[in-house]
């Protein structure tokens, strides 16, 4: 390294690599991938002009969205490029040191969480749910559910019925929150991990369906079929909701690299 450029940090693997699950990979400057080994751990990095991606150039560089869009892709392409052959705990975008002793220092000092890490993602890889409700139909099902639960001797059929859909429409927000938790629930049994974040913002999605559940899951690669058929139900079994899945990913969800600092 020189004092014009640095080390981009993409992911961290258990020093198990040969050499050709990085070759011809090229990142986020162009640049050609390599390895940094400490302790029985191996960094996958590639050295970057501080001009562009130094902290001062960065903090510029992250608010053009057309950049961070392009660098992040190819962050992303060299990860699971990597992940196809090893495990991995991927590094969160822009973790650049300074030089190759920087990086063999972070390894050194994050040794045990990189361990738990990789031993927690080992065999496994992250899979996306996403739940969208089609509130119209919620309520229809929320309505016929009340009026079949009403009885027949309460008034007549009208009456009934107008009486279900005023009350499936004041509980449709409580049914649909149950609703995405009792799918996330049943996901989490076919998990080794899951966790649930925050709806996308319409804005970024450019989607205006009511998101109701955002999931991300971790699960076992010999079970990845059992999972997708699961969603399927959960599909199935919910009219009035649509469920959108997405991955395999690398599990970056699940690796804590984002409390790593360099």
């Amino acid at each position: 390294m020189t004092d014009t450029t640095g080390t981009w940090m993409y992911a961290v693997t258990d020093g198990t690599l040969v050499g050709h699950e990085t070759e011809g990979a090229s990142g986020v400057a162009g640049e050609q991938v390599r390895t940094v080994q400490e302790g029985g751990l191996t960094a996958v990095v590639g050295t970057v002009p501080l001009d562009d991606f130094g902290e001062a150039a960065l903090a510029r560089n992250l608010e053009d969205l057309d950049w961070l869009e392009r660098v992040a892709r190819a962050h992303d392409s060299v990860v699971a490029g990597l992940a196809r052959h090893v495990s991995v705990v991927p590094l969160r975008l822009a973790t650049v040191c300074l030089d190759d002793e920087r990086v063999r220092a972070l390894l050194t000092e994050h040794r045990e969480q990189f361990a738990s890490a990789l031993a927690l993602v080992t065999g496994r890889t992250e899979w996306g749910v996403k739940a969208f409700a089609d509130r119209k139909a919620l309520t229809a099902a929320a309505a016929e559910a009340h009026a079949e639960g009403a009885g027949s001797g309460r008034g007549t059929a009208y009456l009934l019925r107008r009486r279900a859909q005023l009350a499936a429409q004041e509980s449709i927000e409580r049914d649909a929150a149950e609703r995405a938790a009792d799918i996330h629930d049943r996901l989490l049994r076919v998990s080794a991990a899951g966790r649930r974040s925050a709806p996308t913002d319409p804005a970024l999605s450019g989607s205006q369906e009511w998101m109701l559940l955002n999931g991300t899951y971790l699960v076992e690669d010999d079970r990845a079929d059992e999972f997708y058929s699961e969603v399927e139900e959960l599909g199935s079994l919910n009219p009035g909701i649509r469920l959108e899945t997405s991955g395999p990913w690398p599990p970056y969800s699940f690796a804590g690299a984002e409390r790593i600092s360099p």
